[in-house]
């Protein structure tokens, strides 16, 4: 993926990283067809609310606007095959590395110490999958957890159920998740989750169609693993 040169004004939606001349650079897109006169339309369908930030990185150019909301789109797309990729490696190897130091059903284990809002997202896969008719296989409730979960799982743990602070550096990162990073010699907990919790953040703009293009996009690429993965996998689920 080509990186977009020039500058954006600083604003909403403009942190200045990207330039307002994207739109006519040779990064993939597809624009949306549109006639001249029909420029009022597109913008009071697509350009509206959050995604007025696209009108104040170009000074409320609606063409440009426009032209910036595709590129956006496209560049959204070309990373969505990479983080679905780091999602699922992430997810297979920590589950495989938790399997194995506290059992299959490692997230029922009291010495895993996690967190209430660990606990509470838990109890909602296992809720779901209930009324699904999957059951409480370890695989499936593994697969039901989203990314958000498992990053939280290399943060330093929160609020425990009973009371005081869960402690993951002790009870996750040194005797399991460690071992699910395996191509990075003396990595530290604080080093795994900062990229991977900025990737959750660009993962949810995604999902929720927002504006992505004043990101670090070169950074969140090699992060992403449209470089290299550092995660281990565990083989067979998705």
């Amino acid at each position: 993926m080509k990186q977009c040169p020039g500058r954006i004004p600083r604003g909403r939606g403009g942190s200045g990283a990207y330039g307002s001349n994207m739109v006519d650079s040779e990064a993939p897109r597809k624009d949306f067809p549109h006639a001249p006169d029909g420029l009022d339309e597109i913008k009071a369908a697509l350009l509206s609310g959050r995604s007025d930030a696209y009108l104040v990185a170009v000074e409320g150019d609606p063409e440009k606007a426009i032209r910036l909301y595709s590129w956006n789109t496209a560049v959204s797309a070309a990373f969505y095959g990479p983080l679905q990729a780091l999602e699922v490696t992430l997810r297979n190897g920590m589950h495989g590395r938790l399997a194995e130091r506290y059992g299959p059903a490692w997230y029922d284990n009291p010495s895993a110490g996690l967190d209430k809002g660990a606990h509470d997202r838990i109890a909602d896969a296992k809720s779901k999958l209930a009324r699904s008719g999957n059951g409480n296989d370890p695989f499936w409730i593994a697969a039901a957890l989203s990314f958000g979960f498992w990053v939280s799982l290399i943060g330093p743990g929160g609020r425990m159920p009973v009371g005081g602070k869960a402690n993951y550096q002790r009870t996750l990162w040194r005797p399991a998740l460690r071992q699910a990073f395996p191509y990075r010699e003396k990595l530290t907990r604080k080093q795994a989750h900062g990229p991977l919790n900025d990737l959750r953040t660009l993962r949810n703009r995604i999902a929720h169609h927002e504006p992505i293009f004043s990101r670090d996009l070169e950074g969140s690429r090699t992060h992403s693993g449209c470089d290299r993965v550092d995660v281990a996998g565990n083989g067979g689920a998705d």
